[in-house]
């Protein structure tokens, strides 16, 4: 049998990684494939960071959690093509959580206006939604 769960079991679980990761998390959008795992140093090169708010994710509703206040606008500090994301805490230090980046429409863990990228061009996150499991 296939485990479900309570849509409140959902939600607590998709609040949950938001309180893991911690207030003004920073997410790094990278060149080229993300590392073995988020333990692993980053690779790539960095195109752009962007330092979330404080509460960066309203609460869960449905078991689906969703970054506030897209889209969400950066400037590019490196020039390359979007190839994967990673999460770290508000300094920078702890990756928690890594994925990959398409355009918007394309079907990545996160959606961005253009994967292709050039130092000081503004790069805006249009999406970005987590689905818990055992519906």
């Amino acid at each position: 049998m296939t485990v479900q769960n309570s849509t409140a079991v959902r939600n607590a679980m998709a609040d949950a990684w938001e309180t893991a990761i911690g207030t003004s998390a920073k997410v790094q959008f990278r060149t080229g494939a993300a590392p073995a795992n988020c333990a692993a140093a980053s690779t790539g090169t960095l195109l752009v960071e962007f330092s979330l708010g404080s509460d960066w994710s309203p609460a869960a509703s449905g078991g689906v959690k969703q970054l506030g206040s897209v889209p969400i606008a950066g400037t590019a500090t490196g020039t390359g093509t979007a190839g994967h994301y990673r999460i770290f805490d508000s300094a920078g230090t702890t990756c928690h959580e890594q994925g990959s980046i398409t355009a918007t429409g394309g079907g990545g863990d996160v959606t961005i206006d253009n994967t292709s990228i050039a130092s000081g061009q503004g790069v805006n996150i249009t999406g970005w939604t987590k689905t818990m499991p055992g519906a």
